[in-house]
């Protein structure tokens, strides 16, 4: 199996999801073990497993408020 070159794609009010072989390491400098070719990593700083993301982002959003 060939190695995927790494992608970045930030999403508008979630994660950054990052595809492709790429070490990930946290504060400390370890090595994050991710298990899969794509992850997702935080943005908001509300996930619990930070620096990847558990969805915390959905239910923390600022609503934009209507201008109508």
């Amino acid at each position: 199996m060939s190695e995927r070159a790494p992608s970045i794609a930030a999403y508008e009010n979630g994660p950054f999801l990052v595809r492709g072989t790429i070490e990930i390491l946290d504060e400390r400098g370890e090595p994050v073990e991710t298990h899969r070719g794509t992850v997702a990593l935080c943005r908001c700083g509300h996930s619990s497993i930070r620096p990847l993301c558990d969805g915390s982002h959905a239910t923390r959003r600022s609503r934009p408020s209507s201008t109508d």
